[in-house]
């Protein structure tokens, strides 16, 4: 169905698509390659919400070309008027003979209807080629379209025995310097970071990107049931910070909102925060991708209620003996109830090892209510 020289196109369109990788959200990554006669005449990519989407920048580059050429675009082209024009509409209109896509629009507004309207017109169109590398461009937005959630991404630093944290609080530096630069690369991609109000406390971060370039910062959250924190804490300073209670503390929240805070209240039956429901907030908030740097006790919470999906550990070469460990959960009487994890990339970053593995959702043990 695919020749070689569709799957050397739609790779390029997927490394056009990667150049928006912090920068799109809430939009999906898109690339888009137009082909006339075996040669590369035109090719765009999304940089952000309101700007062109990568078919018309690769048209616009194509001109008078892209009448009877190929496009391929690593994701549907669109059918209905958002922040910008329906570009399946731009392609009838450039008299494009072939649509080649690496995957349907996740987005229920699309979802089949713009190639639906491409073949319509009379135009031949592909679908499937590289979708599993397209998916993996988009994992939030596709999880907010198709599950109304943000991807939760969890990123942890750990010794080789699991060791977070030393007995008397000290954590800085478990991991090598190339492995913090390698996290913040990771928050660069976020839509937002999740931390709770005892990492705030212990370590007072900032939770931005620092040690990369990055447009723009990611949204801050705070999970802070009874609304603790420290008004001169560093989180609250920069990008917006949401802090999610789970009590009423009317002098404090006014005090938050003098800050630049917005203060919302999430509880659940229990007087905590309501994480589920917070991850249903967030990705209506339209959040794709959420990156958690939490301690072991929002991290346990966060996993035993079914809220990650993916897990960024970075292991350093180095032993710690009784230290605090990566997550707070009950004891478990049977390995059937334990979380089970996917091994999607293992490789070395620097002097530690990073293992992205993702949570198999189906065996995710019960929440406690």
């Amino acid at each position: 169905m695919f020749t070689e020289a569709d799957h050397d196109f739609m790779t390029r369109a997927l490394q056009l698509a990667a150049l928006g990788l912090n920068t799109t959200s809430p939009n999906p990554r898109v690339g888009a390659v137009v082909v006339k006669d075996g040669q590369i005449v035109g090719e765009g990519w999304h940089r952000r919400a309101g700007e062109p989407h990568a078919e018309i920048v690769a048209l616009a580059q194509a001109g008078a070309r892209a009448r009877g050429a190929t496009i391929y675009v690593t994701l549907e082209p669109c059918s209905h008027f958002g922040r910008t024009p329906p570009c399946a509409q731009a392609l009838v209109e450039a008299r494009i003979a072939r649509v080649v896509a690496a995957m349907e629009d996740p987005n229920p507004r699309v979802n089949g209807r713009g190639l639906g309207m491409l073949r319509d017109a009379g135009i031949d169109v592909r679908c499937g080629l590289l979708q599993a590398q397209a998916e993996a461009l988009n994992p939030g937005f596709i999880a907010r379209m198709s599950r109304g959630l943000p991807w939760v991404r969890m990123k942890l630093a750990a010794s080789l025995d699991g060791g977070t944290a030393l007995p008397n609080g000290i954590s800085q530096w478990i991991t090598g310097e190339a492995a913090r630069t390698d996290g913040h690369a990771w928050r660069a991609r976020a839509c937002a970071i999740l931390t709770g109000i005892g990492t705030v406390r212990d370590d007072d971060p900032q939770m931005n990107v620092r040690m990369v370039s990055a447009e723009r910062q990611p949204m801050k959250v705070l999970v802070d049931s009874r609304l603790e924190v420290d008004l001169d804490a560093k989180i609250l300073k920069g990008a917006p910070t949401l802090v999610v209670c789970a009590t009423d503390n009317p002098g404090k929240e006014q005090q938050l909102r003098d800050r630049g805070c917005e203060v919302l209240k999430l509880a659940n039956a229990r007087g905590k925060v309501d994480l589920p429901g917070l991850m249903r907030e967030l990705a209506a908030r339209e959040i794709n991708e959420l990156h958690v740097e939490a301690g072991s006790k929002l991290n346990g919470s966060l996993l035993r209620e079914g809220c990650v999906d993916e897990l960024l550990l970075y292991l350093a070469p180095s032993v710690l003996g009784r230290a605090t460990g990566m997550f707070e959960l009950p004891a478990l009487d049977r390995l059937e109830d334990r979380c089970r994890l996917r091994f999607e990339t293992v490789e070395m970053i620097g002097t530690d090892l990073r293992v992205l593995a993702r949570v198999d959702r189906d065996a995710v043990p019960t929440a406690e209510h």
